[in-house]
């Protein structure tokens, strides 16, 4: 339970080591730097989180015929670069047009590619900064630009991860219900299942509740696992966070 308990506040930890280091001396100048460095990191973040669905579908053997990324990320210019993607969403960005061929460790991978920056990048900077290795203000910037990256998965508790989960839930009923329906809990947008399911004409289930509640409850699982990997990756390279 110990060790559970650490994990579970880990995120938090690393957070507040990170920002005391930065904020020895509370200023405008430091939380500004904070503010534009994460702006900078979440702008240029948003399309690479989304070309890696997109890498992450095509190297497991899927196929993407649409990505959908809003204007305001650099859409216009990156279609230049890669014809399937389409400006405009009506989120920062989603992967529309993609086929797995029914392959559920491709889809796993189709959602989960773009986490992998948060083990390899996001999670070490974040606890680089609590080690106190830097002067505040570089501090101040290498935190600002890892929060996007390093709270990823946290961010998309009701999105990929979410979704993760239900693809794992969904499988395992299926092996023991024949004819189950593996899509109708699946989705990348837990609040729009929930309308669609629970909030409309449609008939619903108690079985229905549970599998929702189970997928989203897997999907924190996972979030936490691909911390604690982030966490573990960064001591593998030397990073460890001071207290």
């Amino acid at each position: 339970m110990s060790v559970l308990y650490r994990l579970v506040r880990a995120p938090l930890d690393d957070y507040m080591a990170a920002l005391s280091a930065c904020l020895r001396r509370v200023n405008a100048v430091s939380v500004l730097t904070i503010v534009a460095a994460f702006a900078v990191s979440y702008w240029v973040y948003v399309p690479i989180h989304e070309l890696l669905h997109v890498a992450g579908c095509v190297l497991t053997g899927g196929e993407v015929t649409r990505l959908e990324l809003s204007p305001t990320y650099g859409a216009a210019a990156l279609q230049k670069l890669f014809p399937f993607i389409a400006v405009g969403s009506d989120y920062a960005g989603q992967l529309t047009g993609f086929d797995t061929h029914g392959n559920d460790p491709t889809y796993l991978a189709t959602d989960f590619a773009p986490f992998l920056l948060t083990i390899l990048v996001g999670i070490p900077l974040l606890r680089f900064v609590g080690t106190r290795s830097v002067r505040p203000m570089r501090a101040c910037a290498i935190l600002g630009a890892s929060l996007p990256v390093a709270f990823a998965p946290f961010i998309s508790i009701t999105g990929d991860y979410y979704e993760m989960g239900s693809i794992i839930v969904s499988r395992l009923v299926a092996w023991s219900v024949p004819n189950f329906p593996l899509a109708r809990w699946r989705s990348d947008d837990l609040f729009k299942l929930g309308t669609t399911l629970f909030f409309s004409d449609a008939p619903f289930s108690t079985g229905d509740v549970a599998g929702v509640s189970a997928s989203f409850v897997v999907g924190i699982v996972l979030i936490f696992a691909t911390y604690w990997a982030g966490m573990e990756w960064a001591r593998i390279i030397g990073v460890r966070r001071g207290r």
